[in-house]
């Protein structure tokens, strides 16, 4: 090593910034962290925040079906009513 570094050109932040990515700090629970550094590890390398990102983006993923999914059942289960309603108006109309 040297004994001195010329930082005189040097500039503050991070050394590669990452396009589409934002630098946070988190809390993550000990034993969830453990667990995608786990899984990590049995697969045999890559990165834990990879991991988790991914499942992130699953969950977000499927948080979104399931809103299209219930949106459909009420919507579903609204017209029938109205249409339960539109004919017991017309039947009450007839003579």
């Amino acid at each position: 090593m040297k004994k001195e570094y010329d930082f005189s050109k040097g500039k503050r932040g991070p050394v590669i910034p990452s396009p589409g990515k934002t630098r946070i700090t988190i809390r993550i629970d000990d034993d969830i962290l453990d667990w995608f550094r786990d899984r990590v590890r049995k697969a045999g390398g890559g990165s834990y925040q990879t991991l988790m990102n991914d499942a992130l983006r699953v969950f977000t993923q499927l948080q979104d079906q399931n809103l299209e999914k219930t949106l459909r059942r009420v919507l579903r289960e609204e017209l029938a009513k109205y249409q339960t309603r539109q004919s017991k108006t017309a039947s009450k109309k007839r003579p």
